[in-house]
């Protein structure tokens, strides 16, 4: 079996490929889902900020949140994806990784993985997630 892995993510889903020669199809091994990635920021916070006393008088002020829900949902799906990755090069699952994200999600992917991963890493920034594994392939260098 390949050790070539190419990781196709967004903020709710990643899916792991490998190939078994460098021309060939991508067979899919894995699939990672984060179904709070594809709700709506309205339904992962509450509706009004928290209130909070000056620290001194008698004044009260709105408490906003440093990161929107979103955000945060997307935060933690890549640091579950980075931890299966991370994970993965350090039981000699891979040896190289291709991963393909657009670029929102690639910044937060890349914040994640450590140096020794980040050896092993090529970056496409492109959003194929939607995609079938015989379309990804066709936006993949034609030899991996």
């Amino acid at each position: 079996m390949s050790k070539h892995w190419i990781v196709v993510a967004d903020q709710s889903k990643a899916r792991i490929f490998t190939v078994d020669e460098p021309r060939g199809e991508l067979q899919e091994l894995e699939h990672l889902d984060h179904p709070a990635g594809r709700d709506q920021a309205k339904t992962l916070g509450s509706d009004r900020p928290g209130r909070s006393f000056d620290s001194s008088g008698q004044g009260r002020h709105a408490m906003g949140a440093s990161v929107e829900p979103k955000e945060q949902e997307a935060i933690r799906f890549a640091r579950q994806v980075g931890d299966h990755l991370r994970a993965a090069c350090h039981a000699g699952h891979c040896n190289r990784l291709l991963l393909v994200a657009g670029p929102h999600f690639m910044g937060l992917l890349k914040d994640q993985l450590d140096s020794l991963t980040d050896v092993k890493v090529s970056r496409i920034v492109k959003n194929l997630g939607q995609y079938d594994p015989r379309e990804i392939r066709s936006h993949l260098p034609e030899r991996l």
